[in-house]
């Protein structure tokens, strides 16, 4: 039955495996693989948009109608006035005012319009910083913005992949003083916290953004209600369709804005009006997908691992559990906190790690086992199958060589105060301490020390003259005699018998020669009271 590892060296390799996890949850070395597994929890996990949002559309039928883009202002702010006029709710204008407009007037329309509304919400732009400028807030022109109930960071964070599967609730340039503009139609009677910034100085000019969210999209694209731009301006829409709707207006015709990639269709591209009331219904119905913090996300990793790699390290039924358990556990953990709690854990540190400290293991447990097939369990000696096979090699070596070979034959002596009992049963302090002197007498790379029975052992001395096998015996009948061991009566009565056979091997003396002849001598010392040697040697 295969024993666990003593605690101290579970303890050690748990806290690497931990060292290991923990360096990969930090550094993310593992952040496509992470990104993946959430867009699969997230991909049909869906929901009934709020039903206060609505999409008007700048979709190819309204191009068609109306003209070619850019529209001039003043059509803006004819469909404002229609939304004035229906008693809508907060109306987002995902359209770029940062510049004067070409038409005379159009601008003045437009910003009697929005004061005309009074819950228009318009985005600031962002340009990023080059080498040669630091980043710029475009903020629609000044008469537009006068009138403008709130204003919003239009900024879409998109990961490596092209994927959008979070936002930052706030950005601006020196400090996060803008609200994204999902945030801003929403409008929210409670701040909404996301995951801060790790800068808590940035410099002056420098982009910053600040409570990370990972995003739950209602549906693919689609999902939330549209209609067309056009029919709005045309009066197609009746005025309690749009009655109390947060509107947002804004491109989605191809061509006019950059396609998004979202969790949950890839070959269907999301415009970004959909994207930002699709940010604004998750935020109204409260299905925030909060991040955990770097710190919580590192720690539970690391607990993980060294669970699993203590159980690994453990008795069969740890190991059973730490493969059958602790193995799927980081998956399951992070999908149970994403659906119960609304909080996302990327697993796949711990998850790669606790698999690879599995592989290591189990790479380690057929080593060892194909090492333990040939060695004795109790003492680390070689065992009888290795002790035949080692016997007859050397024998056939010494044939060839015509070099000597001495099998030494070694018994611990009974009747000397420590019969067989209780207390000389495999893995008892005495057989173990003539195990390990023996092993350290049989210290030549090719000399073979093996355990043959409860209290029986054996040496194969290649190249060893009858001299040199007396020298090694007589050597170990005096370290067993200086063992610390003592009968009731306090006299030390620690012996072995020993029976040495020395020969050059050929025809006449094969392999089981040399096993008779040791076992005789040794069967010659014992009869003489033991405690002592017998050498045939010739």
């Amino acid at each position: 039955m295969r024993r666990p590892l003593p605690w101290r060296y579970r303890l050690l390799l748990a806290v690497l495996a931990g060292l290991v996890a923990a360096a990969a949850s930090h550094g993310r070395w593992l952040g496509p693989l992470d990104d993946a597994v959430f867009d699969r929890y997230t991909s049909r996990w869906t929901y009934p948009p709020d039903p206060s949002l609505l999409i008007i559309a700048i979709d190819e039928a309204s191009l068609r109608q109306i003209g070619p883009w850019p529209w001039p202002r003043s059509v803006h702010a004819r469909l404002l006035d229609r939304l004035t006029d229906a008693g809508s709710g907060r109306v987002l204008l995902d359209l770029p005012f940062s510049g004067p407009d070409r038409h005379p007037g159009a601008d003045a329309q437009l910003a009697a319009a929005i004061a005309r509304n009074g819950q228009v919400v318009l985005p600031v732009l962002t340009a990023p910083a080059r080498a040669d400028r630091l980043a710029e807030e475009r903020l629609p022109i000044a008469r537009v913005t006068a009138s403008a109930a709130a204003l919003g960071h239009a900024e879409i964070q998109l990961e490596a992949d092209g994927v959008a599967r979070g936002m930052f609730l706030h950005a601006g340039t020196g400090s996060a003083h803008w609200p994204a503009l999902g945030l801003a139609l929403a409008d929210p009677s409670a701040r909404v916290q996301g995951l801060p910034t790790a800068e808590d100085h940035p410099a002056p000019g420098q982009w910053v953004r600040d409570g990370y969210l990972r995003l739950r999209y209602a549906g693919p694209p689609g999902s939330v209600p549209q209609v067309a731009y056009v029919d709005v301006l045309e009066g197609r829409v009746a005025p309690a369709r749009l009655h109390g709707q947060r509107v947002v207006v804004g491109p989605t015709a191809p061509g006019l804005a950059p396609p998004l990639l979202t969790p949950t269709r890839r070959d269907a591209p999301m415009s970004s009006t959909e994207y930002h009331a699709n940010v604004a219904s998750m935020l109204l119905q409260s299905r925030t997908l909060r991040v955990m913090a770097p710190i919580a996300q590192h720690a539970l990793g690391v607990l993980l691992v060294m669970l699993c790699v203590s159980g690994l390290c453990g008795g069969r039924a740890a190991t059973m559990l730490a493969i059958g358990v602790g193995l799927p556990l980081p998956l399951l953990l992070s999908w149970s906190l994403l659906r119960g709690a609304n909080l996302w854990w990327a697993p796949c540190a711990t998850l790669v790690t606790a698999l690879i400290a599995t592989a290591l293991w189990a790479v380690w447990r057929i080593a060892s086992g194909r090492r333990g097939a040939d060695v004795d369990t109790v003492t680390g000696l070689a065992n009888r199958p290795r002790f035949e096979l080692a016997l007859q090699q050397e024998t056939c070596v010494a044939d060839r060589d015509c070099r000597p070979l001495s099998l030494v034959r070694v018994e611990l002596d009974h009747g000397s105060g420590h019969e067989d009992r209780p207390g000389l049963q495999p893995g008892a302090p005495l057989p173990m301490a003539v195990a390990r002197l023996i092993a350290a007498h049989a210290r030549r790379p090719r000399d073979t020390a093996a355990r043959l029975g409860h209290v029986g052992f054996a040496m194969i001395l290649p190249d060893t003259p009858p001299g040199g096998a007396r020298q090694v015996v007589e050597d170990l009948i005096a370290d067993v005699r200086r063992l610390p061991w003592v009968d009731a009566a306090g006299t030390a009565r620690t012996t072995v018998s020993i029976g040495v056979y020395c020969r050059v091997p050929g025809p006449e003396v094969p392999a089981d020669a040399f096993l008779s002849g040791a076992e005789a001598a040794l069967r010659q010392a014992k009869a003489n009271g033991g405690d002592g040697y017998v050498l045939e040697a010739g």
